[in-house]
């Protein structure tokens, strides 16, 4: 792209433009390659223009800002903007060829649920043929299935390598796209050179005040994307819904607690295998099975169920995607067993007191057998206070706590272990194992069948942080491995 098509495309001044040749558009002077222009974005500690000529030295062509800082010096052409992080969007949909444009968006947001959400309408759209990619928290689906994870942990990546994802999509053929939205996300303009089709709306609780300030202003982030979509599916049991009617040009409404609504879900039946309901729906009424626990999971269906129908899916393949569906990668994933010899194992990436504490409720509610649980903490400077909370919860609501290693780092593992054990305060007996196969193992051998047991903290991390060491690591395959040993 000519220098002057991203001066255009970011809404900066033309005159005085060299011929030069952009190859690439990024806001961190350690990711500049010769071609790049790098954006300098002045944040609340660092002003990204200290690092112009860092950029320069790197091969970047240009720099775009808000205004060139004092005393910096810039070789190369510097192009103003009104918004330095609206530009980088922009920028970077320009450079690949504002893929979004060429495929259905799907966008979920909320406080929780959206992870869930979006993963159950990308294999909804894929059961109604459409080849179909996903960004999620857990990483990026393409077309193709295949997981990747992102070089930073964002729930959404930030502009540049959003856009390089929905190229990639659009070049291997995918003709639709579910992705995540953050709150950070839509006020930091990552998502703002998104075309979207559909924008589904979970539900809010108060979160991210740190940055946010207040749960207005978090509201207000969150709504953006309801604002910028032609369509919307707006979950009729949030109070916050009220404020959303009539901000998008169309929309629809969903209730997993029999509220008015067009998709109403009825005779919730929460059993071992999954959750069975019945659906009134703008497609009639509907009995659907998803092999998916926890009645919340209702609303996350009636949701993805409303949006893939948007996009054509028929009432036979919304009720056959669901019968399928294999879960989140590790959220309350259920690691397949023989059912009468085995007991039930789950994968979870519950790993805070208030999380663990969601998921073994939600658990107990679907056993009359015992429940087990395997759960470490991690060590180095992540949040020492919550192991005693840990241990705690586990043996509160656990019958069986096995305490294990997870990310431990250079913090040794047995004071991990013993501070975990420390508040094991509750009914349930407990267990200190240090190495996680291990743990996983005898727990898997110990329980009974028809107990269940939950392998909570790792989820679908692939990798497991011991001492100074990193190695690969794979929670459902420990687990299916522990299952095979019972043979």
């Amino acid at each position: 792209m000519q220098l002057r098509d991203l001066a255009d495309a970011v809404g900066a001044p033309l005159t005085d433009l060299p011929d030069l040749e952009v190859t690439a558009i990024t806001h961190n002077a350690a990711w500049v390659t010769p071609g790049a222009a790098y954006v300098a974005i002045r944040g609340s500690r660092v002003d990204g223009h200290a690092f112009v000529e860092a950029a320069v030295a790197a091969g970047a062509v240009a720099v775009i800002g808000e205004g060139m800082a004092d005393g910096v010096r810039c070789p190369v052409p510097y192009l103003v903007a009104v918004s330095a992080r609206a530009a980088l969007a922009d920028g970077a949909a320009a450079l690949t060829g504002n893929p979004s444009r060429a495929l259905r968006v799907v966008g979920v947001t909320g406080t929780d649920g959206k992870t869930t959400t979006s993963w159950l309408t990308r294999h909804l759209l894929r059961a109604a043929g459409l080849g179909t990619g996903l960004l999620s928290t857990v990483g990026y689906e393409l077309a193709d299935g295949a997981l990747h994870h992102f070089p930073a942990h964002f729930t959404t990546p930030e502009a540049p390598e959003l856009q390089r994802v929905l190229g990639e999509l659009v070049s291997t053929g995918a003709q639709a796209v579910v992705l995540e939205a953050s709150s950070h996300a839509l006020a930091m303009d990552r998502v703002r050179a998104v075309d979207w089709d559909v924008a589904v709306w979970t539900h809010l609780t108060s979160e991210h005040l740190d940055f946010h300030g207040t749960v207005e202003n978090y509201f207000a982030d969150k709504a953006k994307l309801v604002e910028r979509s032609p369509f919307a599916v707006l979950n009729a049991d949030d109070p916050w819904t009220s404020q959303l009617h009539g901000r998008a040009p169309a929309e629809t409404t969903y209730s997993a607690d029999g509220g008015d609504a067009a998709w109403v879900a009825h005779n919730i039946g929460e059993l071992p295998d999954g959750l069975r309901f019945a659906v009134d729906s703008p497609l009639g009424r509907l009995d659907a099975r998803l092999p998916m626990i926890g009645r919340f999971n209702v609303a996350n269906a009636l949701a993805a169920m409303a949006a893939a129908h948007h996009l054509g899916a028929t009432a036979e393949q919304l009720l056959a995607g669901l019968r399928t569906f294999t879960g989140v990668p590790g959220r309350m994933e259920l690691v397949p067993g023989r059912a009468e010899q085995d007991p039930r194992v789950i994968v979870d990436f519950a790993h805070t007191p208030p999380s663990l504490e969601k998921a073994l409720a939600t658990v107990r509610a679907t056993t009359e057998r015992e429940l087990w649980v395997v759960i470490g903490s991690a060590g180095g400077p992540r949040d020492p206070s919550k192991r005693a909370p840990l241990g705690e919860v586990a043996s509160r609501l656990a019958d069986h706590a096995i305490f294990t290693e997870e990310d431990h780092r250079d913090t040794p593992l047995q004071d991990i272990l013993d501070e975990m054990q420390r508040g094991a305060n509750g009914p349930g007996t407990t267990t200190s194992i240090g190495d996680r196969t291990a743990a996983i193992r005898y727990a898997v051998e110990h329980a009974r069948p028809g107990d269940t047991v939950v392998l909570a903290g790792k989820g679908p991390e692939d990798t497991l942080e011991r001492d100074t060491e990193t190695i690969p690591w794979d929670e459902v395959a420990e687990a299916a491995a522990a299952l095979a040993l019972r043979l």
